[in-house]
């Protein structure tokens, strides 16, 4: 009964307030709880919702998936957007296009240099301190460090997996020996798929809609129209 009136509540909330990101506890009797935080105490769950926060048993959770309906990021020329500069430099200095750092920013942290993930990746980009570490990061939360580290990582994706952006997309969120194991293919992670659902939103968004700020170096491209030759589930992408 207290489930029945916890999703009810829920429920409620959703219609009654604006969108937010969030991600969905599954429980075992089909119910789908919208959350903005959880931690695991022993052998349950402590949920953070609006309103206040509830407890279950961890036995009841059948699985936890990223939302599926985002906040659209208004599309700005990339000179009045945040960090600007700095994402102009870094699309210069690897060929990477300024347009999809930005998009993969606008996905990692809403352009938040202090965010910090529940698997503990952080700043603009979402860095693992470990990737931060490699590449010759001092401070990861530092907008310029984080910025041209993340496009570097980005360089490097795209060059591995011949300009296939969702396959660098769930590289970039997953992490290549994941994309390896499942034989150079697209991760069957809800996540991963919301991920590069969500970045090829708003990449193909602000090539339609406003012209690249950036200098005519060229650069690598990636065809926003083009598909991936990933074998994926019809209708991910």
């Amino acid at each position: 009964m207290r489930l029945k009136h916890l999703a009810m509540s829920a429920f409620l909330l959703a219609c009654a307030a604006p969108c937010v990101r969030a991600e969905y506890i599954v429980l075992r009797s089909g119910q789908r709880l919208a959350v903005t935080g959880y931690q695991i105490l022993g052998d349950k769950y402590r949920l953070q919702m609006k309103g206040g926060t509830a407890e279950i048993p961890v036995e009841q959770v059948l699985s936890i998936e990223p939302e599926e309906i985002f906040i659209s990021v208004p599309p700005t020329e990339i000179s009045q957007e945040p960090f600007g500069d700095l994402i102009r430099a870094a699309a210069k200095r690897y060929s990477v296009d300024a347009d999809l750092i930005t998009s993969v920013i606008a996905a990692e942290s809403n352009f938040d240099p202090k965010a910090i993930s529940r698997r503990d990746a952080r700043g603009l980009m979402q860095l693992l301190p470990a990737t931060a570490a490699r590449l010759g990061v001092k401070n990861i939360f530092d907008p310029q460090e984080n910025i041209e580290a993340g496009t570097h990582y980005l360089s490097d994706l795209l060059q591995l997996y011949k300009n296939d952006l969702a396959l660098t997309l769930a590289a970039y969120n997953a992490g290549p020996e994941r994309v390896q194991q499942y034989g150079q293919r697209v991760p069957p992670f809800a996540e991963t798929i919301t991920y590069i659902r969500r970045v090829k939103q708003t990449y193909e968004q602000r090539k339609s809609s406003v012209p690249s700020a950036t200098d005519k170096t060229p650069r690598r491209a990636v065809p926003v129209a083009a598909t991936s030759n990933t074998t994926t589930p019809a209708g991910q992408f």
